[in-house]
């Protein structure tokens, strides 16, 4: 399995809007992508945002990367939001819940 993380800023305030269109639509186009494993989106606080894909090849994280950074541009540019980084690694270990096989909805 590979994992990409993407980080972006916008204003604070916004976030909770960010992450309503990010989980009725981002969230639902990575799932029909193939090699799809899991997605979460993190509000980590003063409109800092994370996401973190996990695909069964690299190449196939590597692709959400350019969906994800299109959606962007495409469909959050009213919130001038700002890609911070991406990157992405080899997943070694791994752990879930039962529960983290139902999606988690904002």
């Amino acid at each position: 399995m590979y994992a990409s993380l993407r980080t972006y800023r916008t204003d604070a305030s916004s976030v909770d809007a960010v992450m309503h269109r990010v989980d009725r639509d981002l969230a639902e186009a990575l799932t029909r992508e193939d090699g799809f494993v899991a997605y979460q989106c993190i509000d980590l606080g003063g409109g800092k945002v994370c996401a973190l894909s996990v695909f069964q090849q690299r190449e196939q994280a590597e692709a959400s990367n350019a969906l994800a950074a299109d959606w962007v541009a495409d469909e959050l540019a009213d919130f001038g939001i700002e890609r911070m980084g991406v990157m992405g690694g080899e997943v070694m270990v791994s752990r879930a819940m039962a529960e983290m096989t139902e999606p988690a909805h904002h």
